[in-house]
């Protein structure tokens, strides 16, 4: 079961890193490595929602959203994206884009240093508003209860995360602006560039928070009409068939998908910026770790259960707020990207023994719960 769901992760990972190290040497293997975890990572909570969505789907969509989806999330997000990045912020086209990124690794990484505070901008307002929203928002579950449950309720201020944000790019741009300023105004332009990177950045994630939020309500309305016919057939006494959806309904939920997987692709995609400017290395480490996410999506749905590790999704989001900062601080100072890879990683790892841990201690308590009934039966027995 393991091997054939993941199957093709596993020899995609293997292609991967083999490349990874004739390409960039063990340091490319290392780079990849850290990649493709991150990647699996910040995408694991879209392997659960996507789950739970398409064990509604009927067999057909199924299958399109696991191969023509693939396509779209590992060649066009994973693969091309970053390819598109590079060119828009180095104002060159995309093949020229790879090819410099092949043949030409000095001029590439001259014109990605150079364009890096645009990138920065962009990618540090984006995952910073995806990190904001996630941590004003009310849930039952914390992680780290001291600092979930008054930021929690700051959150009830609307477009607080906005604000917040704004104000971070405004510090963030006058900090590279007095760096400019201190270097004989080389970069005096760059001050205006980053403020305009950023507010793209934070448009880019409205417009994709945006279209989400529609096709969610899309789900919803969808959900609420089947329950309304599941209460009818229930009163009229006939058989109440498994709800799986076909036709519009499917369609809607594959494009809401999609949108899904784009939104965390970005996460991936610029967090991967603040890792290594290496297109090459890039792609290879997203596009595994978006198999491994395809994978883990099959693997839910066949299982027909969700993986019961709560605190992952909140490693995931102190991951990316991690990477927002660390894009902002690169503004003006280098950071290697070793660091910037295994921060994310502590912070998974943290999340997942912190759930082990709590698995462990509901488990106690239950098994002291049961103790007790049995007791009070015997000796209410005897």
């Amino acid at each position: 079961m393991l091997l054939k769901t993941f199957g093709w992760s596993f020899a995609v990972t293997a292609l991967g890193l083999v490349a990874a190290v004739f390409y960039g040497g063990w340091t490319g293997f290392g780079i990849v490595a850290i990649l493709s975890i991150l990647e699996i990572s910040v995408s694991f909570d879209n392997a659960v929602v996507n789950a739970g969505i398409l064990k509604k789907m009927n067999a057909f969509w199924q299958k399109i959203f696991l191969t023509i989806g693939v396509l779209i999330a590992v060649f066009g997000m994973r693969l091309v994206f970053p390819v598109v990045i590079v060119a828009i912020s180095a104002k060159i086209g995309p093949i020229e884009a790879v090819r410099l990124a092949v043949d030409d690794k000095d001029k590439y990484q001259q014109l990605v240093t150079d364009a890096h505070p645009s990138i920065a901008a962009f990618g540090g307002m984006f995952l910073l508003m995806i990190f904001l929203d996630f941590i004003f928002e009310e849930r039952e579950i914390k992680w780290l209860g001291w600092l979930e449950r008054p930021l929690a309720k700051l959150g009830k201020v609307d477009m607080l995360s906005v604000c917040i944000a704004l104000i971070v790019l405004l510090v963030s741009a006058m900090t590279f602006a007095t760096k400019a300023h201190q270097h004989g105004g080389i970069h005096a332009d760059k001050a205006e560039t980053v403020l305009i990177a950023g507010v793209a950045g934070l448009i880019t994630y409205l417009i994709v928070s945006g279209l989400s939020g529609y096709f969610e309500n899309k789900l919803e309305e969808e959900e609420e009409r089947e329950h309304e016919a599941e209460e009818e057939a229930k009163r009229s006494g006939k058989t109440v068939p498994a709800v799986v959806m076909a036709g519009k309904a499917a369609f809607f939920m594959f494009l809401y998908l999609e949108v899904l997987d784009a939104s965390f692709s970005f996460d991936g995609v610029i967090g991967a910026f603040a890792i290594t400017n290496d297109i090459v290395l890039m792609a290879l480490g997203l596009g595994i770790g978006a198999m491994y996410v395809r994978s883990l999506t099959v693997y839910l749905v066949r299982q027909g259960t969700l993986d019961d590790y709560v605190y992952l999704e909140h490693g995931a989001h102190y991951a990316i707020g991690a990477l927002a900062v660390i894009l902002l601080v690169t503004i003006r100072y280098e950071i290697h990207e070793v660091i910037t890879g295994l921060v994310g990683v502590v912070l998974i790892a943290w999340s997942f023994f912190s759930s082990v841990q709590r698995n462990r201690r509901l488990a106690a308590a239950e098994g002291k719960d049961t103790g007790s009934s049995e007791k009070a039966e015997v000796s209410s027995g005897v």
